[in-house]
């Protein structure tokens, strides 16, 4: 699972039928891997712009999304309210 803030969104009309109605959103991981890419992930809680989010990754990601046969890799499952404890690249 990583940690990560939402820099922007992604339009796609034209996408895979298991993601119709699914909003994508442009993440870039803070802790956890990959820190400092910029990804797409699959929203399912209603995250915005400079949220921090809870992204599960491979085959979470597609559990987390309801649709095992979906071609997700990264799926956001929760929006962080609080972190207590010093993360390393986590904004305070």
């Amino acid at each position: 699972m990583l940690i990560a803030e939402v820099t922007g969104t992604v339009v796609a009309t034209r996408k895979h039928e298991s993601l119709t109605g699914s909003k994508l959103l442009l993440i870039r991981p803070l802790y956890g891997g990959r820190r400092g890419e910029t990804l797409v992930a699959v929203d399912t809680v209603g995250a915005g712009r400079g949220e921090l989010v809870l992204v599960a990754t491979g085959s979470a990601a597609r559990m987390g999304l309801g649709v095992p046969h979906a071609p997700v890799d990264m799926t956001i499952v929760g929006i962080i309210d609080q972190v207590e404890g010093d993360i390393k690249g986590l904004p305070r």
